[in-house]
Formats: C-alpha cells, structure tokens, sequence
C-alpha cells in the first residue's frame, strides 16, 4: 500500500505521464531528423567541420541562459523586497518563478552543450541532425518548463524531459561511441 497522501500520488502520476509524452516527443523530433535534415542541411564530415557546426548550434542553447538571465535582472528592478539581490532577503513571489527557471536552465544547458560537444567530436555527418533536434527540444523544453511551473511538477514535466532528454542520449552515445573506438580502435 502507498503511503504517501493522494495528492501527493495524483502530482507523482501527472509527473510520470508528461513524461513518457516528453519522451515519446523527444524520441519522434530526434527520428524524423535525423532523417529529414541531411535533406536540407549538408553536415561537416570532418571532425573539426562537426565541432565548428555544434557550437555554432550551442548558441540557441545559451540564448535561454540569456532569456533567463534577463527575466531576473527585469524582475529585480521591479520589485523593493528583489532589488538589493538574492544573498539579501528572500525572493519575491513574483521573482521565485524565474530564478527556478534560470537556475534549472543552467543546470540544463551544461548537460546539453558538454554532451553536444562531446557528441561531435565522435559523430560528424548526418549525425549531427541530432544536435540540431536536441538544440530545438532545448528551446522547446524551456518554454514548457517555464509555462507549466506555477502549475506544479507535473505541469511542468514535459518541459523538464524534453530538455534534458535530448542531452541525455548524447551523453550516452558518446559513451557507446568513445567505447566502440577503445574497444575497435
């Protein structure tokens, strides 16, 4: 028997069901790009090309650190209680909502963009369709996650898989990728 009170368990399964739809969203972006983009975009095959292009990609990545960034630096200069800084008083209700999403941004964006990085420097060519998917369910993931957060965990958990997905899988094909080189040389 679960123990824990039913609102507790209504949040935890709203959690569990954006997710899987972040997932499965996550999952059909990545595919369909892979597939799709080498149409329309000709990817660097050369190490070097495929680092170059994926930083340039990472840009979109930094942009929401920049939107966050600047979603707090306008909340401070609205508000008496936010003005003289966090290390200075406690957030504001109308700023708490923003620094959540900035910090959740950075957190984010640090996965993201170390495992792009990484990513590109072992797959180059129509591979790099992924970075370029990952890269638009970042921005995606953002605007979700920041529009779902005053409605609880479970609002906000498409947004927070959709972001850190993308990351995630990089993160592991690289693994798979930098084992398969030890390994085969």
């Amino acid at each position: 028997m679960d123990s824990r009170p039913a609102e507790l368990r209504r949040e935890v399964a709203g959690v569990r069901v954006a997710a899987a739809k972040g997932t499965a969203f996550c999952i059909g972006v990545l595919v369909a790009s892979y597939f799709l983009l080498p149409s329309l975009i000709d990817f660097p095959r050369d190490a070097i090309g495929a680092l170059i292009f994926t930083l340039r990609v990472d840009l979109f990545v930094l942009f929401w650190v920049l939107v966050g960034v600047g979603l707090v630096s306008h909340a401070r200069r609205q508000s008496m209680q936010d003005i003289a800084g966090s290390a200075f008083g406690t957030p504001s209700e109308t700023i708490r909502i923003k620094i959540a999403f900035l910090q959740n941004t950075l957190e984010q964006a640090v996965i993201a963009i170390g495992s792009h990085i990484v990513f590109s420097t072992l797959a180059s060519g129509d591979a790099l369709a992924l970075v370029v998917a990952a890269t638009f369910l970042f921005g995606v993931g953002r605007v979700s996650f920041y529009r779902g957060y005053p409605r609880g965990a479970a609002a906000r958990a498409f947004g927070v898989v959709t972001t850190v997905i993308p990351g995630l899988l990089a993160f592991l094909a690289s693994l798979v990728l930098m084992s398969l080189r030890v390994v085969f040389g």
